[in-house]
Order: C-alpha cells, then structure tokens, then sequence
C-alpha cells in the first residue's frame, strides 16, 4: 500500500510562494500519474493538478494554470507543487494520490491507496 507524505505547507502572504512536495515510497512514478488535490475550509476536496509520465501528459485547473507548476524527481519518488502569487482562495489542505492517467476530467480512485495527512497552506491577505 502505497503512502503519501505531504510537506512544505505553512502561512504566506498574498502574493509568496510556497513549494510543496509529496513523498511516495513505492509508488511506480515511471507507470502511473500523480496529482495534487486539495481541500479549501467548508469544501470537498478537489483535483488541482496532475502529471502522467508514461504520456508526458500535465494539467492545471484553471484557477491555478499560470501560477502553479508540478514537477517530479522520479528517482527519489517525490513530486513538487512550485506555488506562486498566492492568493487567499489558495488556503487550503493539500494531499497528493495517484492516479492512473493525467487527462483534464482526472478525478480521485480508491485504487491508490489512502490518503495521506496532507500539507496545510495558509494565504493571508
């Protein structure tokens, strides 16, 4: 089974940056996708982003495309989430899980495993 580790959240000001990244021993990076999600104060949890390495494939949800890029170190299982020009509406919980392919409808599956404790960003304004 595999687990997440999630670090390199913290409190920011409007405008910072923040580099987040996710730990997965085990986890076949050079097979399947990965994705970061997060969860903002009173809603679900929600897929912001997602690289698939087998097709080369990267998408961002429109609310972050140009401020955000993710990016991998295969060789020691870790994917990044490089965070800049945040904003308040960025406060949230942020986890990473696989996936099994990176497309622009990719959404959660249990097949995975659980999630992990996740990394909790603060923007203040």
């Amino acid at each position: 089974e595999v687990q997440y580790v999630e670090s390199g959240g913290g409190l920011v000001q409007a405008g910072g940056s923040l580099r987040l990244a996710c730990t997965a021993p085990g986890y076949l990076f050079d097979e399947y996708a990965i994705a970061w999600f997060r969860r903002s104060p009173g809603k679900e949890r929600t897929g912001i982003s997602c690289i698939g390495f087998r097709d080369g494939n990267v998408y961002y949800k429109d609310s972050v495309k140009g401020r955000f890029s993710i990016s991998s170190d295969n060789a020691k299982n870790t994917m990044y989430l490089q965070m800049n020009s945040l904003k308040p509406e960025d406060t949230a919980d942020y986890y990473c899980m696989g996936l099994w392919r990176c497309s622009d409808s990719f959404s959660h599956t249990d097949d995975f495993g659980p999630w992990g404790k996740g990394t909790q960003v603060t923007v203040s304004s």
